[in-house]
């Protein structure tokens, strides 16, 4: 069992910048290829980026492709998304998940576990 917990989520200006951190309980942590999604209102959770569980692959979708960077601490239990370059249409619920040996790591339904999400507003 792992549970997730998400922080680092506010309000910011178009072309700011904001951390993500994504505290997993747990020995295991390690072991978890771990994915970031996001979902704004009145459409469907999208894959964000992702990365394999010991750093060395990561996965971005194309819209954040050059702006955001996936990292973990497995020292800390911590994933990151570290977010710059910001634009209104990043503006959505931003949710971690973690699964294990995954193939497909841009695919929400392999994921089985997930946090409660935290919100990012980019203002124009």
């Amino acid at each position: 069992q792992v549970q997730l917990v998400e922080s680092g989520g506010g309000l910011v200006q178009a072309g700011g910048s904001l951390r993500l951190s994504c505290a997993a309980s747990g020995r295991t942590f390690s072991s978890y290829d771990m994915g970031w999604f996001r979902q704004a209102p009145g459409k469907e959770r999208e894959f964000v980026a992702a990365i394999n569980w010991s750093g060395g692959s990561t996965y971005y979708a194309d819209s954040v492709k050059g702006r955001f960077t996936c990292s973990r601490d497995n020292a800390k239990n911590t994933v990151y998304l570290q977010m710059n370059s910001l634009k209104p249409e990043d503006t959505a619920v931003y949710y971690c998940a973690a699964g294990s040996h995954l193939v497909l790591m841009t695919t929400r339904g392999v994921y089985d576990y997930w946090g409660q999400g935290t919100q990012v507003t980019v203002s124009s």
